[in-house]
């Protein structure tokens, strides 16, 4: 496990690497794509959204390592941050998502990992009850992949399908065309509530001067067929013509000015600082993603005043205890939590009481915090005859019909169907956060490898060609390195299996978050299918 000291070196190395991820993806191609930016008289996009939020607040970025190691077709390996910014500020004092094309990323095109991010931002706005801001600027479909984003429910008609249903759910849907928006690209600009179109720098239509050209014989300019002027005078395709980005900016907090300040659905307390610093976030977690975790220390670590109110502390020592169940505050907010303990494997007795304590939140309207450390519900005749599925699939009923702000925070193994009972993506959790001791993954890489090369070898015997001990290990190690390199956080993150790899240090601010948006819209009554209890 390692002593305290070597854990927290070990854990600020780890979170090294992941700002040098994260540096990577926020400056694509480098200072010579800022010099062309300035040619076009454009700033970097996160330039754009600092001047959009409320000074002195904090943009929450999402997925910022999303589109690394994608491989996809014409040798484009990666696609850094996705090639699209979305996150969460206050824009007026309320929170706000922001969706923002990077132009410096292949123009702006969207990618399978661009729809996919830009889709996931939008859904936490619906769920979350957040108004949208989008800064287009965008080449439209990747059109190499174009099966891969253009035609099924989940790709690029998603975004407006989206934008008329928030409309329509009363949340403001603002576009700021900073570019070129083409083809269906054109309609993240036509959808909008109000739309801010910049002279002689933004245009938008349906087909492009090639297009009309090829097929109408019509030669004309973008800016004469679809450039601000045209859709502010003319089409009325747009309503707000600016002469430059940050006017524009000023444009759109103009325009959401006059919105209702957001609600907050909960009783709140006094913001109290917790009594731990966060450096014993890092000591109590061990190098070893296997070793056990005394999660408590974690747990007071986040919660106002270092206060956890344990349910049912006592109950079944040494399987009961394998998950925490209780209350904290988080700046103030009554939080539940659910908390994978020690080694996290989930006996029957802990699967009871989690799907208690959700059980009891959900009656009081708590948001729920599940912290995962666990490899996976117990196996073997004796928890088979106690009912390990039947109480398992009780936990997973509870979390599958919970009505309550859910998220996940991962904080290491992260396998099987513990993944399902402890809320992971497939849950519809609010946010799923994670930190780079997470390994998400149907089991470990040791355990797989075990599996697999049993398998191999009896294929092997029928074949009357035993495995030989090195063709043994040589398998063994191709599986570990595969599941434990599919399981890292890089690797998931890329593909936004989370929503941000947070330093242990961001955890109490970015969950503080998550529970405030997660609030702005109230909280419906509680219904469950049926129990096996």
């Amino acid at each position: 496990m390692g002593n305290n000291n070597e854990n927290l070196n070990f854990w600020k190395n780890e979170e090294k690497k992941l700002e040098q991820r994260v540096q990577q993806a926020a400056w694509p191609g480098g200072d010579k794509a800022v010099e062309k930016l300035k040619k076009q008289k454009k700033r970097p996009v996160r330039d754009l959204i600092q001047r959009l939020i409320d000074l002195g607040t904090e943009f929450f970025e999402l997925s910022r390592i999303a589109g690394f190691g994608m491989n996809y077709p014409g040798g484009i390996e990666d696609v850094p941050c996705g090639g699209i910014v979305t996150g969460i500020g206050k824009i007026n004092g309320n929170w706000t998502m922001i969706i923002a094309n990077d132009s410096r990323v292949k123009a702006g095109a969207y990618f399978p990992i661009t729809l996919k991010k830009h889709l996931r931002a939008q859904t936490i706005a619906e769920n979350c009850g957040l108004n949208c801001v989008y800064i287009a600027d965008s080449a439209g479909a990747f059109l190499p992949m174009q099966a891969d984003v253009f035609p099924d429910e989940e790709h690029f008609g998603a975004f407006f399908y989206n934008m008329a249903r928030m409309s329509a759910q009363g949340l403001k849907q603002i576009t700021l065309s900073t570019g070129g928006n083409t083809a269906g690209g054109a309609y993240i600009v036509f959808m909008a509530c109000e739309s801010v179109m910049i002279n002689k720098l933004a245009y938008s239509f349906l087909g492009g001067p090639p297009l009309v050209k090829m097929a109408l014989g019509e030669v004309i300019s973008a800016e004469e067929l679809g450039g601000a002027k045209v859709h502010t005078q003319i089409s009325g395709g747009a309503d707000h013509m600016c002469a430059d980005q940050f006017e524009a900016i000023d444009k759109v907090r103009d325009i959401l000015s006059l919105e209702p300040s957001q609600g907050f659905h909960l009783h709140r307390y006094a913001v109290a600082s917790p009594l731990l610093s966060s450096d014993n976030l890092y000591t109590a977690m061990p190098s070893e993603i296997h070793q056990p975790v005394n999660v408590s220390v974690l747990i007071k670590g986040i919660a106002d005043e270092s206060s956890f109110l344990e349910y049912k502390k006592d109950y079944a020592p040494g399987r009961g205890d394998n998950i925490l169940t209780g209350k904290i505050r988080i700046k103030g907010i009554p939080t539940g939590v659910i908390a994978a303990n020690k080694l996290g494997i989930i006996f029957v007795e802990a699967a009871r009481k989690a799907t208690e304590w959700i059980v009891r939140c959900c009656q009081e309207k708590v948001p729920i915090l599940f912290i995962q450390s666990s490899p996976g519900y117990m196996v073997g005749s004796d928890s088979e005859h106690m009912g390990m599925g039947k109480y398992g699939a009780d936990m997973v009923r509870a979390v599958s019909c919970a009505q309550v702000p859910k998220i996940q925070l991962i904080i290491g193994p992260d396998n099987g169907a513990a993944n399902y009972g402890m809320c992971g993506r497939a849950y519809k959790p609010h946010f799923v956060l994670s930190t780079m001791r997470a390994r998400t993954s149907v089991m470990s890489g040791s355990s797989a490898a075990g599996v697999l090369l049993s398998i191999e070898e009896r294929k092997r015997e029928i074949k009357g060609i035993p495995m030989a001990e090195e063709e043994k290990e040589a398998f063994r190690e191709k599986m570990i390195e595969k599941y434990d390199g599919e399981a890292h956080p890089f690797y998931c993150g890329a593909r936004l299996l989370t929503d941000r790899v947070l330093k242990f240090s961001e955890i109490r601010k970015w969950l503080a978050m998550a529970l405030e948006v997660s609030l702005i819209k109230p909280i419906g009554d509680p219904s469950f299918g049926n129990f096996r209890f």
